[in-house]
């Protein structure tokens, strides 16, 4: 069973965000139109229905036997009219299936293309955001944007739409002809469905704010056991079942409250409409009998007016709901516009290919890996800066370290290297070439990265491997696996290097990071970064990715941050953080013969494990 919505978020601005949705879709709105007059068309066959069924009830009438003196006396049928309107009746039901057909798939196409074009729109745009916008915005909310609210407009688009115009058309009609039949009729009618309109506004009122609980209600259960789920062993661990079932039972009950006070409310809804139409028919009976025996009208007007009464009061509802999904597909309009329009990184097409070029023939070349930062500066806000005033040469060849306590900004040095962030003064170059004069995919073709977050998608070892690297050989796939010791595991499973990884593999975490040095491996950019590599696996495991580190590094430049300090003593530099400062600067053993704050953290390490 689908899981009831509750009530549609308002937007700030629905004039204006509609807007916007309308002029993104204005290459469609032709198409839309189209459908829109299809459908109001379909609805018109509809509504002359009735004034038709009339005609022939008022034909056949002509017919029937009368009583004269107390006396029957036979009329003749005229079954060519008869047949005339059954046919013309047919044509008009034929034409409303038609062309209502016709509209739901017009909208049904041009709704999916809208929405495949938004979905479209909206992961080139996580391209070209820069990665301080992911700072302040969890990944479930871009998510959420690219998945529900898409799906909200693509269905208030696909199916609210029609919907209001059919139900506008239907009732503006069904009051035409209900005038045009009778007014007096058609008075009583109002007055009777004027009765639904006001039942239905106050069951609404009550309702929506049980769907508002009922959704805060469901939000907490989900949270709740998504929580005990993840830390079910922690949970045992501190004997917490009791108050997490007691936790659980409150916010089950909270739902189970809210859940049934508006299932119940917005049940009443059909129920109490269909009395109110039913009420209708009764209306419609007693006083078109008595205009029929006063002779004022026809028999055949009753059986109009008694279908007219339910297509007008059928929209009533409709209307509601229509409008309701509206503010909805306004509330994701605003959320995905709101996305389209954030700030981008700078447009960088026009900046030349620098790195890997040779600068005289502009042949393709491997660059040498000399790294320098020159009096770099920055902070993720404004006003607050984290890296003060960075400077540091490095060779190509060289292995270079970076330590330092937590939040000394260690990482955030090799995110500016890589270009995820632009500086805010200084600068920083490789070969000579600063990187802020080339593409930021320029400047990543020349790095391998092995993070402390391990990242496997969806795809077999080898292609896990092999990522976005084209030409890989089999045997080069098999050498990184080797030297990281990976390639006996992988042979054990069941398709060995093409075997699927998914959510449900058995891949522990040192041998998803195992992977991702393969993968570095592969790759064989001139400048390796390191971030933690081995912070996930055990220590025989960190000797043998040790001594392949130690292969892979030869002739590339290799920045290695790592708070294991024994794993970094063969470093030709090491360079020592302290609140975005370099406070020291050195080999492993000229730091150590200083006896300063590289010598305190290592000596802490080591007594530790002593310890």
């Amino acid at each position: 069973m689908p899981r009831m919505r509750g009530p549609a978020e308002k937007p700030a601005d629905f004039g204006g965000v509609m807007l916007k949705l309308v002029r993104y879709c204005k290459k469609y709105l032709p198409v839309i139109v189209i459908a829109l007059i299809l459908g109001a068309a379909g609805t018109i066959c509809q509504i002359i229905g009735p004034d038709q069924l009339k005609n022939m009830t008022n034909a056949i009438a002509k017919g029937m036997p009368a009583l004269v003196h107390g006396k029957p006396v036979m009329g003749a049928v005229d079954m060519g009219e008869v047949t005339r309107i059954a046919w013309l009746l047919v044509g008009l039901y034929a034409g409303y299936a038609i062309l209502g057909y016709a509209q739901h798939w017009m909208m049904a196409t041009v709704t999916q293309r809208i929405a495949q074009s938004l979905r479209k729109s909206i992961s080139d745009k996580i391209n070209k955001l820069p990665l301080k916008y992911f700072d302040h915005t969890s990944y479930g909310d871009v998510l959420s944007r690219i998945t529900n609210d898409v799906d909200a407009i693509g269905q208030t688009l696909g199916q609210s739409l029609g919907m209001l115009i059919t139900s506008v058309t239907l009732f503006v009609g069904s009051l035409v002809m209900m005038f045009y039949n009778n007014v007096i009729m058609t008075v009583c009618a109002i007055v009777v469905s004027l009765l639904g309109v006001v039942i239905m506004m106050v069951i609404m009122k009550y309702s929506q704010k049980y769907f508002a609980r009922q959704q805060l209600a469901l939000g907490d259960v989900n949270g709740h056991v998504e929580e005990m789920y993840s830390g079910h062993i922690v949970v045992k661990a501190y004997n917490g079942e009791a108050d997490s079932v007691r936790r659980f039972k409150k916010y089950n009950n909270d739902l189970y409250d809210s859940a049934w006070k508006s299932q119940f409310l917005s049940g009443l809804m059909n129920p109490l409409m269909n009395l109110v139409g039913n009420l209708g028919f009764v209306t419609v009976c007693i006083v078109g009998g008595a205009l029929a025996i006063n002779g004022q009208i026809e028999f055949g007007v009753i059986v109009a007016f008694m279908m007219y009464v339910r297509l007008f009061t059928q929209p009533l509802s409709q209307f509601a709901q229509a409008f309701q999904n509206l503010q909805r597909c306004a509330a994701a309009s605003e959320r995905v516009f709101g996305f389209l329009e954030e700030p981008e990184m700078s447009d960088e097409s026009k900046k030349p290919t620098l790195l890997g070029r040779d600068p005289k023939t502009g042949e393709p070349t491997r660059v040498r890996g000399d790294v320098e930062f020159k009096h770099v500066s920055f902070g993720y806000e404004p006003g607050k800066p984290i890296i003060h005033d960075f400077s540091a040469s490095v060779k190509a060849g060289q292995k270079v370290a970076i330590v330092g306590p937590t939040g000394a900004g260690k990482s955030t040095m090799v995110n500016l290297l890589m270009r995820f962030y632009d500086i805010d003064g200084g600068s920083m170059s490789i070969d000579g070439i600063d990187t802020s004069t080339v593409p930021r995919s320029n400047v990543h073709d020349q790095f391998s990265m092995v993070l402390q977050d391990t990242w496997v998608f969806n795809g077999t070892v080898k292609e896990n491997i092999a990522y976005s690297k084209q030409g890989v050989t089999d045997e080069q796939i098999e050498d990184a696996c080797k030297a990281v010791g990976l390639d006996h595991y992988i042979r054990s499973l069941p398709q060995g290097y093409d075997t699927v990884l998914d959510d449900k593999s058995s891949l522990s975490q040192g041998q998803r990071q195992l992977m991702t040095i393969a993968r570095a491996m592969v790759q064989d950019a001139p400048i390796l970064i390191l971030d933690e590599a081995t912070s996930s696996v055990d220590t025989r495991t960190e000797e043998l990715i040790q001594k392949s580190m130690d292969q892979l590094t030869v002739g590339r430049t290799s920045f290695v941050i790592a708070h294991r300090l024994s794993t970094i003593r063969n470093a030709d530099m090491i360079l020592v953080m302290n609140h975005g400062d370099i406070i020291e600067r050195g080999t492993h053993d000229e730091l150590l013969a200083r006896g300063g704050f590289y010598a305190d953290l290592y000596n802490s390490q080591f007594s530790t494990l002593v310890a």
